[in-house]
């Protein structure tokens, strides 16, 4: 077998002989091996180490700091397609979540010294205090279109061996997004309360939570309470909600039949919404399937038709499943959003019970606002229910 192709910059390097700001005045390679065999040479500008994770790209041109804390990009190593990352530094405000949950990240070239008054450190700082193993100096154009090409893949980023051959071995024997249950690695231990106070009272369980959810429900006169993934129809019913959330998280919603028994059962009973994941085992609980997109919806520009509105809507997304729409029930469930893209599902609705869904993220961060509305419809639900 042919050795696997490097692909590497020397110039790249030469910019930097003297890299004061990163590995002990140093510059310290990084390798991402895919499991096609294909080979990219970069700068390390994160933690050391070896991470596997499946290939990913994202669109958006900023909010990388939300990016790095969304719990759905556990087990991924996420491409970014705008060139320059890392400008404006990291604050302790724009956390998605508690802590940054995906594998990797890799950009076309890294900011060590960020100008923005909100700034508190640098991205290559933060990196390294969270064990984020990550590369610049590459040619993520090149990422970008095989991975549109060829779909999402496996792969391997590692500052430890210029190995290649190693490398993408290991990539093809590490585990497949397919199949995986990610949520059991970022929901939380135990129920929290989020705000003390509300007219409204929602449960939100938690399959990898992003914040501006919550910040979102607080907004909008909820008391919010979050649980685990395996919180059970009658904990959650225990707690009296109004309503309850399902929240957007990582990997495979095939790969979750714990959860689904607990949806189904609170169908009946409670006002419900679900966003991303979410959407997806709500699906599941009303008899649907999902399959796995070829490389994903992962940005902020991606073009949704609301069917009840006749109107377009630009939304945040990321995700790399969607709802099969010939599993649905047409009997009891309607498609309210498509992709138009693709026309892949990205909205559905019962027809008779207040329980509706989306694929996207219309709390955004980052993102347009264009689809806030449906927190507000959430709300008219519970006012329904509980006047």
């Amino acid at each position: 077998m042919a050795p696997s192709p490097l692909i590497y910059y020397p110039e790249f390097y030469e910019k930097f002989p003297n890299d004061e700001k990163n590995h002990g005045g140093t510059v310290l390679s990084a390798i991402l091996a895919v499991e096609n065999g294909s080979v990219f040479k970069g700068r390390s500008v994160g933690a050391t180490g070896e991470i596997a994770g499946e290939l990913v790209f994202n669109t958006s041109m900023t909010g990388y700091q939300e990016i790095l804390t969304d719990p759905s990009y556990a087990g991924q190593v996420v491409t970014m397609t705008y060139p320059l990352i890392g400008n404006y530094g990291v604050n302790s405000d724009d956390g998605e979540s508690r802590k940054p949950f995906l594998s990797g990240f890799v950009m076309r070239e890294c900011c060590f010294e960020p100008s923005n008054w909100r700034s508190e450190k640098s991205l290559p700082d933060y990196f390294k205090e969270h064990g984020i193993v990550a590369v610049d100096g590459v040619d993520t154009r090149a990422i970008v279109k095989m991975v549109r090409e060829q779909g999402a893949m496996r792969c391997i980023l590692s500052t430890e061996t210029d190995d290649a051959d190693a490398l993408v071995a290991k990539a093809k024997a590490s585990p497949d997004m397919a199949g995986a249950d990610w949520v059991k690695s970022v929901t939380i231990d135990s129920a929290y309360t989020w705000n003390e106070s509300g007219k409204y009272h929602v449960v939100a369980l938690d399959f990898g939570v992003k914040y501006n959810i919550l910040r979102l429900l607080e907004a909008h006169d909820c008391r919010v309470t979050v649980v685990p993934a395996t919180a059970s129809p009658e904990d959650i019913l225990a707690l009296e909600p109004d309503g309850v959330f399902l929240s957007n998280g990582p990997g495979d919603p095939a790969a979750l039949p714990y959860i689904y028994p607990t949806i189904e059962a609170l169908i009946p009973q409670k006002p419900i919404f679900g966003i991303c994941l979410g959407h997806q085992v709500l699906s599941h609980a009303l008899g649907g399937k999902t399959f796995k997109l070829k490389f994903g919806h992962r940005g902020g520009n991606q073009p949704v038709m609301n069917h009840d509105t006749g109107q377009v809507e630009i939304s945040s997304q990321n995700h790399g499943f969607a709802v099969d729409p010939d599993s649905l029930d047409a009997a009891t469930v309607r498609v309210t959003h498509t992709n138009l893209n693709d026309q892949s599902v990205e909205g559905l609705a019962h027809k008779e019970l207040p329980v509706f869904s989306v694929q996207y993220h219309p709390e955004a961060a980052p993102g347009p606002h264009d689809s806030r509305y449906l927190f507000q419809r959430f709300i008219d639900a519970m006012a329904k229910t509980t006047a």
